[in-house]
């Protein structure tokens, strides 16, 4: 999947790309486009996102005011639904929405700038989640990707699927890479390797 971070120098602290570069991209590839909305408000751009090509839309419940209405208008516009939890979010927001729900996020950074250090207790909390996400399917509902961003590298990204994420988002460990003899390319095959050996 593309993973696309849209950030509006006022949820977070940084400013970003928007729907146009979602547009731009699109007819240029096939698979999945992952929006990342770190925005507030949230709702006025889901329209937005959906025409430009999403598939995937995924906001921080701090940034709607209405958590239920933002997914259902994300599915409404025929795209799948995420919600994000910062690393100090508690999971009691996913006890109404999990059945509604196609994935969910942990950032294991505090969302806002690339480059950050892997937050180590992002591990437990995703244990908790994954552990929510195999009871709720036990139970008749929905599969939903567990979705881990911030800080996976090389060498913790075995760790992190080991805990129960099954979607990694990987920046700074890929375009970090030095582009020479096949840098990217090298680092993707270390990081799937290493994901696939947990």
């Amino acid at each position: 999947m593309v993973h696309f971070d849209v950030m509006d120098n006022h949820y977070v602290p940084n400013l970003t790309i928007g729907p146009l570069v979602c547009e731009a991209i699109r007819p240029h590839v096939s698979i999945p486009i992952d929006v990342h909305l770190m925005v507030e408000p949230v709702d006025d751009l889901i329209p937005m996102f959906t025409k430009a090509g999403a598939n995937i839309i995924s906001f921080h419940p701090e940034a709607s005011r209405h958590v239920d209405r933002t997914v259902q208008l994300i599915k409404s516009h025929g795209c799948k639904a995420g919600l994000v939890l910062n690393p100090a979010t508690s999971l009691s927001v996913l006890d109404h929405v999990m059945d509604r729900l196609d994935l969910i996020l942990l950032m294991s950074v505090n969302p806002g700038f690339g480059g950050q250090s892997f937050i180590p207790s992002t591990l437990g909390k995703l244990r908790e989640v994954r552990a929510r996400i195999d009871a709720h399917v036990a139970a008749g509902g929905q599969p939903i990707w567990l979705e881990v961003d911030g800080g996976v590298k090389v060498d913790n990204i075995a760790e992190i699927v080991a805990a129960g994420a099954d979607t990694l988002v990987a920046g700074s460990a890929v375009f970090g890479a030095p582009d020479n003899n096949g840098g990217y390319t090298t680092v993707m095959g270390q990081l799937r390797r290493n994901a696939r050996a947990a």
